[in-house]
């Protein structure tokens, strides 16, 4: 009635919603609740939070950030709440495509995971996948390698091929930045890791190949759902005019947000470098 009392009568409006007039100018001169100036507040917080993350924090990180960066201890509910009246919502999540294929020749290496993607310490199980991003100048493609125990993408490359020399890029950059011993490396079994030169280049690193079976997206589940959320809060709301455009985007969103600041339930609501430092604080 207030946002229209410039429009319409007061009393035409009183009589068709059925409530007196003397209520609504006494709900006019009333001031605003504590729990009502509570809630602006709090929404303030959550808007703040929601651009912060590009737009793809559902109720839940909220909530983990509000408490772990701003001392705010409300419930889930409400932040749920807040968030529906201020129509913000989480990035949703598109059909997702795999893109290597099995070669029939070649040398498979046996199943060390067998599905359990679990470890009590970083840079002992790492899993590795390939997707593509498309451009408007063509398509590129992504590998990466992700350590299971932290979620944090240790190794990635990109290239307009689909060739081993791109998976090596990134089992390399993954090798110089973690330094491991005896790591566990999983993939499918696509071409690319079959290939000889893969098995070359792990056997020279120290490095344990392990493939699950062909078409089967559980064993290799972990690797399935990175790209999930790379699709989900990257992919599905850009369109790349170039591949230059494509490369910064990409390894903005890795480096700059995903590894250093990006929430993972399964991390306790922490980013996956925070979840490091806090394994490395323990075993002091």
């Amino acid at each position: 009635m207030k946002a229209n009392q410039a429009t319409h009568p007061v009393g035409v409006m009183c009589r068709l919603l059925k409530v007196s007039r003397s209520g609504f100018y006494a709900w006019l001169d009333r001031p605003m609740s504590a729990r009502a100036r509570s809630n602006l507040a709090l929404t303030a917080k959550i808007e703040m939070i929601h651009r912060r993350s590009r737009d793809t924090y559902g109720a839940r990180n909220i909530h983990a950030e509000l408490a772990d960066d701003y001392g705010i201890r409300v419930g889930c509910k409400r932040v749920a709440r807040l968030m529906r009246a201020a129509h913000l919502r989480g990035a949703t999540l598109r059909r997702f495509v795999v893109t290597t294929q099995p070669d029939p020749a070649g040398t498979r290496a046996i199943d060390l995971v067998d599905r359990q993607f679990y470890t009590d310490g970083p840079d002992r199980l790492w899993v590795a996948d390939i997707t593509y991003i498309p451009t408007w100048a063509g398509f590129l493609y992504l590998a990466m390698v992700l350590d299971v125990y932290s979620r944090r993408i240790v190794g990635w490359a990109m290239e307009t091929h689909l060739r081993t020399e791109l998976i090596v890029a990134a089992l390399d950059m993954a090798l110089t930045q973690r330094r491991p011993s005896n790591v566990i490396h999983h993939s499918d079994r696509g071409c690319q890791y079959t290939s000889y030169a893969f098995g070359k280049r792990c056997r020279e690193a120290g490095v344990m190949p392990s493939m699950g079976s062909v078409g089967d997206a559980y064993d290799n589940a972990m690797a399935e759902s990175y790209f999930a959320t790379l699709e989900r809060e990257l992919l599905n709301r850009r369109r790349f005019r170039s591949q230059a455009e494509a490369r910064m985007a990409v390894f903005e969103w890795i480096e700059g947000w995903y590894n250093p600041h990006r929430r993972h339930s399964s991390l306790g609501y922490r980013s996956p470098v925070n979840f490091e430092r806090a394994h490395q604080r323990s075993a002091a």
